[in-house]
């Protein structure tokens, strides 16, 4: 059986195509420093249900394509909160710093 590999997903631009981004600490071995390698596996997303940020978990399978040797098994967690479902864009912001600069504008003049 094959071992799942833990990661998070970092983009499913792809049709049925999930790129996982694996983090693992590793020690030098002269200077004893840890540092933190990254490796990045392409897997098979069936229906395309995860999304970027999520933590999954994939096996490895037999080969799909020329560079996807892995499928999704789970999907472990998703984030709490994702960067396309934030509400506030840059026009709502300079919208809102113009109200604040018309209501000091206001105070002063009363």
């Amino acid at each position: 059986m094959a071992q799942p590999i833990i990661g998070i997903v970092s983009s499913n631009k792809t049709d049925k195509t999930i790129v996982v981004t694996v983090q693992t600490r590793k020690t030098h071995p002269l200077y004893r420093k840890q540092y933190t390698e990254s490796k990045k596996f392409m897997a098979h997303d069936p229906n395309n249900e995860a999304q970027v940020g999520d933590k999954v978990s994939i096996v490895e399978t037999r080969p799909i394509s020329a560079r996807k040797h892995h499928k999704l098994s789970q999907i472990i967690e998703k984030p709490l909160l994702r960067e396309d479902a934030l509400s506030i864009t840059k026009d709502d912001t300079e919208e809102m710093a113009r109200q604040l600069r018309k209501a000091k504008v206001q105070e002063e003049e009363t």
